[in-house]
Protein backbone atom coordinates (compact mmCIF):
# COMPACT_ATOMS: atom_id res chain seq x y z
CA UNK A 1 0.00 0.00 0.00
CA UNK A 2 1.13 3.44 -0.80
CA UNK A 3 1.35 5.82 1.95
CA UNK A 4 3.64 9.07 2.88
CA UNK A 5 5.57 8.59 -0.56
CA UNK A 6 6.58 4.94 0.84
CA UNK A 7 5.33 1.79 0.04
CA UNK A 8 3.44 0.03 2.79
CA UNK A 9 4.44 -3.83 3.38
CA UNK A 10 3.59 -5.41 6.79
CA UNK A 11 3.97 -4.09 10.00
CA UNK A 12 6.36 -5.65 12.25
CA UNK A 13 5.91 -7.40 15.84
CA UNK A 14 5.24 -4.01 17.37
CA UNK A 15 2.41 -2.95 15.23
CA UNK A 16 5.38 -0.42 13.40
CA UNK A 17 4.95 0.08 9.75
CA UNK A 18 7.74 -1.40 7.58
CA UNK A 19 8.34 0.37 4.77
CA UNK A 20 9.72 -0.16 1.03
CA UNK A 21 12.17 2.88 0.04
CA UNK A 22 10.79 4.11 -3.74
CA UNK A 23 14.69 5.34 -4.23
CA UNK A 24 15.74 2.26 -3.27
CA UNK A 25 13.19 -0.15 -5.25
CA UNK A 26 15.22 0.22 -7.88
CA UNK A 27 17.93 -2.10 -6.35
CA UNK A 28 16.36 -5.24 -7.08
CA UNK A 29 14.91 -8.07 -4.44
CA UNK A 30 13.84 -11.01 -3.48
CA UNK A 31 10.61 -12.77 -2.33
CA UNK A 32 11.23 -16.57 -1.42
CA UNK A 33 9.75 -18.94 0.26
CA UNK A 34 7.61 -22.57 0.25
CA UNK A 35 4.59 -23.37 -2.00
CA UNK A 36 1.86 -21.84 0.30
CA UNK A 37 3.48 -19.38 2.45
CA UNK A 38 2.08 -16.19 0.74
CA UNK A 39 4.75 -15.20 -1.80
CA UNK A 40 1.51 -14.25 -4.48
CA UNK A 41 -0.04 -12.07 -1.85
CA UNK A 42 3.29 -10.24 -0.93
CA UNK A 43 3.95 -10.10 -4.97
CA UNK A 44 0.57 -8.73 -5.25
CA UNK A 45 0.93 -5.73 -2.13
CA UNK A 46 4.06 -4.67 -4.06
CA UNK A 47 2.87 -4.69 -7.40
CA UNK A 48 -0.54 -2.46 -6.30
CA UNK A 49 1.82 -0.40 -4.71
CA UNK A 50 4.04 0.61 -7.70
CA UNK A 51 1.01 1.12 -9.77
CA UNK A 52 0.13 3.51 -7.20
CA UNK A 53 3.08 5.27 -7.42
CA UNK A 54 2.27 5.14 -11.33
CA UNK A 55 5.19 2.94 -12.07
CA UNK A 56 4.17 0.25 -14.75
CA UNK A 57 4.92 -3.25 -13.24
CA UNK A 58 5.44 -6.68 -14.91
CA UNK A 59 4.04 -10.12 -13.43
CA UNK A 60 4.96 -13.62 -14.48
CA UNK A 61 1.76 -15.51 -13.48
CA UNK A 62 3.07 -19.01 -13.38
CA UNK A 63 -0.39 -20.10 -11.65
CA UNK A 64 -2.94 -17.89 -13.22
CA UNK A 65 -3.75 -16.18 -9.46
CA UNK A 66 -2.38 -12.76 -10.71
CA UNK A 67 -5.33 -11.77 -12.55
CA UNK A 68 -7.36 -10.78 -10.03
CA UNK A 69 -5.37 -7.47 -9.99
CA UNK A 70 -8.08 -5.86 -12.50
CA UNK A 71 -11.00 -6.50 -9.65
CA UNK A 72 -12.05 -5.37 -6.54
CA UNK A 73 -10.97 -7.72 -3.62
CA UNK A 74 -14.28 -8.95 -1.65
CA UNK A 75 -15.12 -8.22 1.73
CA UNK A 76 -15.01 -10.65 3.91
CA UNK A 77 -14.94 -10.95 8.01
CA UNK A 78 -11.03 -12.15 7.75
CA UNK A 79 -10.61 -9.72 5.52
CA UNK A 80 -12.28 -6.92 8.52
CA UNK A 81 -10.61 -8.39 11.06
CA UNK A 82 -6.98 -7.91 8.87
CA UNK A 83 -8.06 -4.65 8.17
CA UNK A 84 -8.33 -3.59 11.89
CA UNK A 85 -5.26 -5.21 13.17
CA UNK A 86 -3.28 -3.53 10.73
CA UNK A 87 -5.28 -0.20 11.09
CA UNK A 88 -6.02 -0.13 7.77
CA UNK A 89 -8.92 2.21 7.39
CA UNK A 90 -6.98 5.01 9.26
CA UNK A 91 -4.21 4.54 6.34
CA UNK A 92 -7.66 4.64 3.87
CA UNK A 93 -7.17 1.28 2.26
CA UNK A 94 -10.09 0.15 -0.13
CA UNK A 95 -11.45 -2.19 -2.41
CA UNK A 96 -9.90 -1.11 -5.88
CA UNK A 97 -8.87 -2.51 -9.26
CA UNK A 98 -5.25 -1.96 -11.02
CA UNK A 99 -5.17 -1.27 -14.90
CA UNK A 100 -3.94 -4.08 -16.52
CA UNK A 101 -2.82 -5.49 -19.94
CA UNK A 102 -2.71 -9.63 -20.57
CA UNK A 103 -0.03 -11.25 -22.79
CA UNK A 104 0.51 -14.82 -23.48
CA UNK A 105 3.14 -15.72 -25.77
CA UNK A 106 0.70 -18.13 -26.98
CA UNK A 107 -2.23 -15.61 -27.89
CA UNK A 108 -4.63 -17.84 -25.80
CA UNK A 109 -5.08 -15.93 -22.29
CA UNK A 110 -4.18 -12.87 -23.39
CA UNK A 111 -2.36 -10.34 -26.07
CA UNK A 112 0.19 -12.45 -28.61
CA UNK A 113 3.32 -11.38 -27.52
CA UNK A 114 6.10 -11.78 -29.84
CA UNK A 115 9.51 -11.08 -31.02
CA UNK A 116 11.72 -12.47 -33.82
CA UNK A 117 14.49 -14.55 -34.31
CA UNK A 118 16.84 -11.84 -35.12
CA UNK A 119 16.28 -9.67 -31.64
CA UNK A 120 16.21 -13.03 -29.89
CA UNK A 121 19.72 -13.78 -31.16
CA UNK A 122 21.87 -16.57 -31.06
CA UNK A 123 23.11 -16.80 -27.61
CA UNK A 124 19.86 -17.06 -26.18
CA UNK A 125 18.36 -19.43 -28.92
CA UNK A 126 20.99 -21.59 -28.89
CA UNK A 127 19.61 -22.21 -24.75
CA UNK A 128 16.23 -22.66 -25.62
CA UNK A 129 17.00 -25.23 -28.43
CA UNK A 130 19.25 -26.85 -26.08
CA UNK A 131 22.86 -27.03 -28.35
CA UNK A 132 26.05 -28.14 -27.54
CA UNK A 133 29.13 -25.81 -27.80
CA UNK A 134 29.73 -26.75 -31.83
CA UNK A 135 25.92 -26.52 -32.78
CA UNK A 136 25.88 -23.02 -30.89
CA UNK A 137 28.68 -21.60 -32.90
CA UNK A 138 27.31 -22.55 -36.24
CA UNK A 139 24.22 -20.61 -35.41
CA UNK A 140 26.04 -17.81 -34.34
CA UNK A 141 27.77 -18.39 -38.11
CA UNK A 142 24.35 -17.78 -39.20
CA UNK A 143 23.11 -15.25 -38.07
CA UNK A 144 26.38 -13.70 -39.17
CA UNK A 145 26.04 -14.47 -42.68
CA UNK A 146 21.99 -13.90 -42.99
CA UNK A 147 23.52 -9.94 -41.19
CA UNK A 148 26.53 -9.88 -43.89
CA UNK A 149 23.64 -10.76 -46.86
CA UNK A 150 21.05 -8.19 -45.17
CA UNK A 151 18.69 -11.29 -44.75
CA UNK A 152 16.31 -10.60 -41.80
CA UNK A 153 15.94 -13.50 -39.63
CA UNK A 154 12.07 -13.31 -38.30
CA UNK A 155 10.21 -16.50 -37.32
CA UNK A 156 11.15 -19.80 -37.23
CA UNK A 157 10.74 -20.71 -41.30
CA UNK A 158 13.46 -17.70 -41.67
CA UNK A 159 16.39 -19.71 -39.31
CA UNK A 160 14.92 -23.26 -41.26
CA UNK A 161 15.28 -21.97 -44.38
CA UNK A 162 18.60 -20.28 -43.95
CA UNK A 163 20.17 -23.00 -42.36
CA UNK A 164 19.61 -25.77 -45.19
CA UNK A 165 20.64 -22.41 -47.71
CA UNK A 166 23.69 -23.08 -45.73
CA UNK A 167 23.84 -26.74 -45.84
CA UNK A 168 23.56 -26.73 -49.71
CA UNK A 169 26.43 -24.28 -50.11
CA UNK A 170 28.73 -24.72 -47.49
CA UNK A 171 31.45 -25.55 -49.32
CA UNK A 172 31.50 -21.78 -50.66
CA UNK A 173 30.94 -20.65 -47.04
CA UNK A 174 33.65 -22.40 -45.94
CA UNK A 175 36.46 -20.17 -46.88
CA UNK A 176 34.64 -16.90 -45.17
CA UNK A 177 33.69 -18.65 -42.23
CA UNK A 178 34.97 -21.98 -41.57
CA UNK A 179 33.55 -25.50 -42.03
CA UNK A 180 30.36 -25.80 -41.85
CA UNK A 181 29.14 -29.43 -40.46
CA UNK A 182 26.18 -30.30 -42.75
CA UNK A 183 25.05 -33.03 -39.32
CA UNK A 184 25.33 -29.89 -36.83
CA UNK A 185 23.00 -28.35 -38.70
CA UNK A 186 20.61 -30.89 -39.66
CA UNK A 187 20.63 -31.34 -35.76
CA UNK A 188 20.05 -27.51 -34.87
CA UNK A 189 16.99 -27.97 -37.71
CA UNK A 190 15.72 -30.50 -35.87
CA UNK A 191 15.69 -28.91 -32.36
CA UNK A 192 14.12 -25.87 -34.05
CA UNK A 193 11.53 -28.40 -35.28
CA UNK A 194 10.75 -29.58 -31.75
CA UNK A 195 10.13 -25.90 -30.71
CA UNK A 196 7.95 -25.34 -33.11
CA UNK A 197 5.52 -28.33 -31.98
CA UNK A 198 5.89 -26.45 -28.61
CA UNK A 199 4.48 -23.81 -29.65
CA UNK A 200 7.95 -21.60 -30.08
CA UNK A 201 6.68 -20.40 -33.80
CA UNK A 202 3.90 -18.45 -32.25
CA UNK A 203 6.38 -16.57 -30.52
CA UNK A 204 8.85 -15.60 -33.12
CA UNK A 205 6.78 -13.52 -35.43
CA UNK A 206 5.53 -9.64 -36.25
CA UNK A 207 4.57 -7.67 -34.94
CA UNK A 208 7.24 -7.83 -32.18
CA UNK A 209 6.88 -6.41 -28.88
CA UNK A 210 8.18 -2.87 -28.25
CA UNK A 211 8.99 -2.99 -25.27
CA UNK A 212 8.42 0.87 -24.71
CA UNK A 213 4.69 0.27 -24.81
CA UNK A 214 4.69 -0.98 -21.14
CA UNK A 215 5.78 2.34 -19.79
CA UNK A 216 2.02 3.13 -19.81
CA UNK A 217 -0.07 4.40 -17.00
CA UNK A 218 -3.62 3.64 -16.54
CA UNK A 219 -6.85 5.85 -15.33
CA UNK A 220 -5.69 8.06 -12.47
CA UNK A 221 -2.36 7.78 -13.39
CA UNK A 222 -1.49 4.19 -12.06
CA UNK A 223 0.81 2.24 -13.83
CA UNK A 224 -0.04 -0.11 -16.36
CA UNK A 225 0.34 -3.97 -14.70
CA UNK A 226 1.15 -6.04 -17.55
CA UNK A 227 0.31 -9.94 -16.54
CA UNK A 228 2.16 -12.55 -18.85
CA UNK A 229 -0.07 -15.61 -18.62
CA UNK A 230 2.59 -18.17 -17.87
CA UNK A 231 0.30 -21.06 -16.97
CA UNK A 232 1.67 -22.86 -20.41
CA UNK A 233 4.17 -21.20 -21.03
CA UNK A 234 5.91 -22.90 -18.05
CA UNK A 235 5.78 -26.02 -19.23
CA UNK A 236 8.83 -25.29 -21.07
CA UNK A 237 11.07 -24.12 -18.47
CA UNK A 238 13.96 -23.10 -21.02
CA UNK A 239 11.46 -20.95 -23.40
CA UNK A 240 9.79 -19.14 -20.04
CA UNK A 241 13.37 -18.36 -19.01
CA UNK A 242 14.91 -17.35 -21.77
CA UNK A 243 12.12 -15.04 -22.69
CA UNK A 244 12.71 -13.36 -18.92
CA UNK A 245 15.89 -13.06 -19.94
CA UNK A 246 15.28 -11.63 -23.20
CA UNK A 247 12.99 -9.05 -22.07
CA UNK A 248 15.65 -7.74 -19.03
CA UNK A 249 18.23 -7.56 -22.13
CA UNK A 250 15.80 -5.68 -24.16
CA UNK A 251 15.24 -2.80 -21.36
CA UNK A 252 18.76 -2.72 -20.65
CA UNK A 253 19.81 -1.84 -24.06
CA UNK A 254 17.00 -0.02 -25.34
CA UNK A 255 16.78 2.56 -22.04
CA UNK A 256 19.44 5.41 -21.76
CA UNK A 257 21.05 5.82 -18.13
CA UNK A 258 19.10 7.56 -15.71
CA UNK A 259 21.05 7.20 -12.61
CA UNK A 260 19.17 7.39 -9.15
CA UNK A 261 15.29 8.35 -9.64
CA UNK A 262 13.10 9.27 -6.83
CA UNK A 263 11.56 6.00 -8.11
CA UNK A 264 11.97 3.06 -10.38
CA UNK A 265 10.64 3.58 -14.17
CA UNK A 266 9.80 -0.19 -13.90
CA UNK A 267 9.72 -3.49 -12.00
CA UNK A 268 10.01 -6.69 -13.10
CA UNK A 269 8.72 -9.59 -10.82
CA UNK A 270 9.92 -13.25 -12.33
CA UNK A 271 8.52 -16.17 -10.34
CA UNK A 272 9.91 -19.33 -10.78
CA UNK A 273 13.30 -17.33 -10.76
CA UNK A 274 15.60 -20.74 -10.51
CA UNK A 275 14.69 -21.18 -13.81
CA UNK A 276 16.48 -18.87 -15.20
CA UNK A 277 19.75 -20.02 -13.64
CA UNK A 278 19.22 -24.35 -14.59
CA UNK A 279 21.59 -25.84 -16.74
CA UNK A 280 22.81 -21.48 -17.54
CA UNK A 281 26.49 -22.10 -19.63
CA UNK A 282 28.72 -19.77 -17.68
CA UNK A 283 28.07 -17.35 -20.96
CA UNK A 284 24.78 -16.66 -20.23
CA UNK A 285 25.34 -16.63 -16.38
CA UNK A 286 27.47 -14.22 -17.49
CA UNK A 287 24.89 -11.94 -19.11
CA UNK A 288 22.42 -12.55 -16.26
CA UNK A 289 24.89 -11.20 -13.60
CA UNK A 290 25.74 -8.14 -16.21
CA UNK A 291 22.03 -7.35 -16.60
CA UNK A 292 21.13 -7.17 -13.34
CA UNK A 293 24.22 -5.53 -11.90
CA UNK A 294 23.89 -2.62 -14.44
CA UNK A 295 19.93 -2.29 -15.32
CA UNK A 296 19.50 -0.35 -11.95
CA UNK A 297 21.03 2.32 -13.46
CA UNK A 298 18.30 2.51 -16.18
CA UNK A 299 16.00 2.92 -13.82
CA UNK A 300 14.26 -0.77 -13.46
CA UNK A 301 13.88 -2.83 -10.25
CA UNK A 302 13.99 -6.51 -10.93
CA UNK A 303 12.41 -9.03 -7.96
CA UNK A 304 12.74 -12.50 -8.12
CA UNK A 305 10.40 -14.84 -6.99
CA UNK A 306 11.18 -18.42 -5.96
CA UNK A 307 11.23 -21.07 -3.36
CA UNK A 308 14.79 -20.69 -1.83
CA UNK A 309 17.22 -18.27 -2.23
CA UNK A 310 19.58 -20.89 -3.15
CA UNK A 311 18.26 -20.90 -6.42
CA UNK A 312 19.61 -17.92 -7.32
CA UNK A 313 23.19 -17.70 -8.40
CA UNK A 314 25.50 -15.72 -5.54
CA UNK A 315 27.09 -13.19 -8.23
CA UNK A 316 23.03 -12.30 -8.75
CA UNK A 317 22.32 -12.71 -5.52
CA UNK A 318 24.44 -10.28 -4.04
CA UNK A 319 22.68 -7.34 -6.34
CA UNK A 320 19.26 -7.92 -4.43
CA UNK A 321 19.10 -5.21 -1.28
CA UNK A 322 15.25 -6.06 -0.82
CA UNK A 323 13.87 -9.15 0.90
CA UNK A 324 10.71 -11.02 1.81
CA UNK A 325 11.62 -14.57 3.16
CA UNK A 326 8.69 -16.19 3.51
CA UNK A 327 8.68 -19.47 5.79
CA UNK A 328 11.25 -22.18 5.15
CA UNK A 329 10.81 -26.30 6.23
CA UNK A 330 13.65 -28.10 7.11
CA UNK A 331 13.28 -32.02 6.98
CA UNK A 332 16.74 -32.82 6.01
CA UNK A 333 20.26 -31.96 6.95
CA UNK A 334 20.38 -30.36 3.54
CA UNK A 335 16.92 -28.52 3.83
CA UNK A 336 18.81 -27.08 7.76
CA UNK A 337 21.65 -25.95 5.44
CA UNK A 338 19.74 -24.12 2.90
CA UNK A 339 17.47 -22.59 5.95
CA UNK A 340 21.05 -21.10 7.44
CA UNK A 341 21.92 -20.26 4.46
CA UNK A 342 18.69 -17.75 3.70
CA UNK A 343 18.89 -16.36 7.52
CA UNK A 344 22.95 -15.81 6.62
CA UNK A 345 21.65 -13.22 4.14
CA UNK A 346 20.17 -11.17 6.42
CA UNK A 347 21.84 -8.60 8.82
CA UNK A 348 21.57 -10.11 12.37
CA UNK A 349 18.93 -8.93 14.61
CA UNK A 350 19.59 -9.84 18.27
CA UNK A 351 16.53 -10.10 19.60
CA UNK A 352 15.81 -13.63 17.82
CA UNK A 353 17.57 -16.27 15.80
CA UNK A 354 17.31 -15.94 12.45
CA UNK A 355 16.89 -19.63 11.24
CA UNK A 356 14.59 -19.98 14.01
CA UNK A 357 12.04 -17.72 13.06
CA UNK A 358 12.20 -19.08 9.21
CA UNK A 359 10.44 -21.97 9.91
CA UNK A 360 8.17 -20.93 12.42
CA UNK A 361 6.76 -18.65 10.43
CA UNK A 362 2.92 -19.02 9.76
CA UNK A 363 1.20 -18.00 6.05
CA UNK A 364 1.21 -14.25 5.40
CA UNK A 365 4.24 -13.66 8.15
CA UNK A 366 7.96 -13.01 6.60
CA UNK A 367 11.39 -11.78 8.06
CA UNK A 368 12.13 -8.80 5.75
CA UNK A 369 14.84 -6.48 5.43
CA UNK A 370 14.69 -3.32 2.88
CA UNK A 371 17.38 -0.88 1.72
CA UNK A 372 17.59 2.65 3.84
CA UNK A 373 18.09 5.46 2.71
CA UNK A 374 21.75 5.18 2.53
CA UNK A 375 21.49 1.82 0.71
CA UNK A 376 22.12 -0.41 3.99
CA UNK A 377 20.11 -3.20 4.65
CA UNK A 378 18.19 -2.99 7.83
CA UNK A 379 18.09 -5.08 10.83
CA UNK A 380 16.23 -7.99 9.96
CA UNK A 381 12.67 -7.87 11.28
CA UNK A 382 9.69 -10.57 11.80
CA UNK A 383 6.63 -8.99 9.71
CA UNK A 384 2.84 -9.85 8.72
CA UNK A 385 2.20 -8.93 5.37
CA UNK A 386 -0.64 -6.45 4.69
CA UNK A 387 -3.80 -7.79 2.29
CA UNK A 388 -4.16 -6.77 -1.08
CA UNK A 389 -6.90 -4.45 -2.21
CA UNK A 390 -7.41 -5.85 -5.36
CA UNK A 391 -8.99 -9.39 -5.88
CA UNK A 392 -7.61 -12.50 -4.20
CA UNK A 393 -7.50 -15.69 -6.88
CA UNK A 394 -7.60 -15.36 -10.62
CA UNK A 395 -11.29 -14.16 -12.61
CA UNK A 396 -13.08 -16.23 -15.16
CA UNK A 397 -12.75 -16.49 -18.97
CA UNK A 398 -15.44 -14.02 -19.89
CA UNK A 399 -13.65 -11.20 -17.66
CA UNK A 400 -10.11 -11.84 -18.94
CA UNK A 401 -11.12 -11.95 -22.24
CA UNK A 402 -13.27 -8.70 -21.69
CA UNK A 403 -9.99 -7.42 -20.69
CA UNK A 404 -8.06 -8.47 -23.28
CA UNK A 405 -10.67 -6.86 -25.98
CA UNK A 406 -10.09 -3.34 -24.57
CA UNK A 407 -6.59 -3.23 -24.67
CA UNK A 408 -5.34 -0.03 -26.56
CA UNK A 409 -2.52 -2.77 -27.93
CA UNK A 410 -5.04 -5.03 -28.55
CA UNK A 411 -5.50 -4.24 -31.89
CA UNK A 412 -1.95 -3.00 -32.39
CA UNK A 413 -0.54 -6.63 -31.66
CA UNK A 414 -3.14 -9.20 -32.45
CA UNK A 415 -3.31 -10.36 -35.93
CA UNK A 416 0.12 -11.71 -37.15
CA UNK A 417 2.36 -10.79 -40.21
CA UNK A 418 4.68 -12.12 -42.23
CA UNK A 419 7.19 -10.09 -43.31
CA UNK A 420 9.14 -10.26 -46.54
CA UNK A 421 11.74 -12.05 -44.91
CA UNK A 422 14.95 -14.65 -45.55
CA UNK A 423 12.17 -17.22 -46.00
CA UNK A 424 11.02 -15.28 -49.21
CA UNK A 425 14.24 -14.25 -50.47
CA UNK A 426 15.43 -17.77 -50.27
CA UNK A 427 12.45 -19.15 -51.98
CA UNK A 428 12.91 -16.11 -54.41
CA UNK A 429 16.22 -16.96 -55.52
CA UNK A 430 15.73 -21.03 -55.02
CA UNK A 431 13.13 -20.35 -58.13
CA UNK A 432 15.42 -18.19 -60.15
CA UNK A 433 18.17 -20.53 -59.61
CA UNK A 434 16.14 -23.43 -60.72
CA UNK A 435 14.75 -21.47 -63.74
CA UNK A 436 18.13 -20.53 -64.76
CA UNK A 437 19.55 -23.95 -64.32
CA UNK A 438 16.72 -25.07 -65.98
CA UNK A 439 17.14 -22.63 -69.04
CA UNK A 440 20.81 -23.30 -69.32
CA UNK A 441 19.79 -27.26 -69.36
CA UNK A 442 17.78 -26.11 -72.42
CA UNK A 443 20.14 -24.08 -73.54
CA UNK A 444 22.71 -26.99 -73.66
CA UNK A 445 20.11 -29.69 -74.73
CA UNK A 446 19.16 -27.35 -77.44
CA UNK A 447 22.75 -27.10 -78.47
CA UNK A 448 23.72 -31.07 -78.31
CA UNK A 449 20.41 -31.68 -80.47
CA UNK A 450 21.41 -28.82 -83.30
CA UNK A 451 24.68 -30.04 -83.24
CA UNK A 452 23.11 -33.58 -83.48
CA UNK A 453 21.17 -32.42 -86.19
CA UNK A 454 24.30 -30.40 -87.84
CA UNK A 455 25.66 -33.55 -87.44
CA UNK A 456 23.31 -35.97 -89.34
CA UNK A 457 22.35 -33.18 -92.19
CA UNK A 458 25.99 -33.24 -92.66
CA UNK A 459 26.59 -36.69 -92.98
CA UNK A 460 23.09 -36.89 -95.07
CA UNK A 461 24.88 -34.38 -97.01
CA UNK A 462 28.14 -36.27 -97.42
CA UNK A 463 26.04 -39.61 -98.15
CA UNK A 464 24.08 -37.47 -101.21
CA UNK A 465 27.24 -36.08 -102.18
CA UNK A 466 28.92 -39.78 -102.34
CA UNK A 467 26.08 -41.27 -104.02
CA UNK A 468 26.21 -38.17 -106.75
CA UNK A 469 29.81 -38.88 -107.54
CA UNK A 470 29.06 -42.33 -107.76
CA UNK A 471 26.44 -42.03 -109.92
CA UNK A 472 28.47 -39.60 -111.88
CA UNK A 473 31.63 -41.85 -111.66
CA UNK A 474 28.82 -44.65 -113.16
CA UNK A 475 27.97 -42.67 -116.03
CA UNK A 476 31.53 -41.62 -116.94
CA UNK A 477 32.25 -45.08 -116.78
CA UNK A 478 29.41 -46.08 -119.10
CA UNK A 479 30.04 -43.65 -121.35
CA UNK A 480 33.92 -44.61 -121.40
CA UNK A 481 33.10 -48.20 -121.63
CA UNK A 482 31.11 -47.87 -124.77
CA UNK A 483 33.39 -44.94 -126.11
CA UNK A 484 36.67 -47.11 -125.35
CA UNK A 485 34.58 -50.19 -125.83
CA UNK A 486 34.09 -49.44 -129.15
CA UNK A 487 37.36 -48.01 -129.60
CA UNK A 488 39.08 -51.27 -128.96
CA UNK A 489 36.88 -53.02 -130.84
CA UNK A 490 37.80 -51.11 -134.18
CA UNK A 491 41.39 -50.98 -133.31
CA UNK A 492 40.65 -54.89 -132.01
CA UNK A 493 39.30 -55.26 -135.98
CA UNK A 494 41.36 -53.47 -138.13
CA UNK A 495 44.65 -55.56 -136.15
CA UNK A 496 42.60 -58.88 -136.15
CA UNK A 497 41.18 -58.35 -139.95
CA UNK A 498 44.35 -59.25 -141.03
CA UNK A 499 43.77 -62.14 -139.97
CA UNK A 500 40.65 -63.01 -141.62
CA UNK A 501 37.05 -62.73 -140.27
CA UNK A 502 37.83 -64.35 -137.06
CA UNK A 503 40.69 -62.97 -136.32
CA UNK A 504 38.80 -59.75 -137.00
CA UNK A 505 35.55 -60.73 -134.49
CA UNK A 506 38.45 -62.13 -131.80
CA UNK A 507 40.78 -59.08 -132.29
CA UNK A 508 37.08 -56.48 -131.59
CA UNK A 509 35.97 -58.34 -128.57
CA UNK A 510 39.60 -58.29 -127.22
CA UNK A 511 40.27 -54.87 -128.05
CA UNK A 512 36.71 -53.95 -126.50
CA UNK A 513 37.58 -55.88 -123.20
CA UNK A 514 40.90 -54.77 -122.80
CA UNK A 515 39.58 -51.31 -122.73
CA UNK A 516 36.99 -51.64 -120.26
CA UNK A 517 39.54 -53.16 -118.18
CA UNK A 518 41.64 -50.31 -118.78
CA UNK A 519 38.85 -47.91 -117.92
CA UNK A 520 37.78 -49.97 -114.84
CA UNK A 521 40.80 -49.60 -113.07
CA UNK A 522 41.34 -45.81 -113.62
CA UNK A 523 37.61 -45.32 -112.30
CA UNK A 524 39.02 -46.99 -109.10
CA UNK A 525 41.95 -45.48 -108.38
Amino acid sequence: MYKDGKIWVANNENGENVFLLPKMANRHGLVAGATGTGKTITLKVLAESFSDMGVPVFLADVKGDLSGMVKEGVDSEDMQKRIQKFGLDEAGFKYQKYPSTFWDVFGENGIPLRTTVSEMGPLLLARILGLNDLQSDILTITFKIADDNELLLVDTKDLKAMLNYISENSKEFAASYGNISKVSIAAIVRAIVALEMAGGDKFFFEPALNIKDWFTTGEGGKGMINILDSTSLINNGKLYATFLLWMMSELFETLPEVGDLDKPKMVFFFDEAHLLFDDAPKLLMDKIEQVVKLIRSKGVGIYFVTQNPRDIPDGVLAQLGNKIQHALHAYTPSDMKAVKAAADSFRENPNFKTADVIQELGVGEAVCSFLDEAGTPTVVERVKILPPQNLMGGIDEATREKEIKQSVLYSKYYEPEDPDSAYEFLERKGIADAEAAAKLKAEEEAAKAKAKEEAAAAKAKAKEEAAEARKKKQAAKTVGNAVVGTVGREVGKTLGGKFGKFGKTLGGNLGASLGRGILSTFFKS
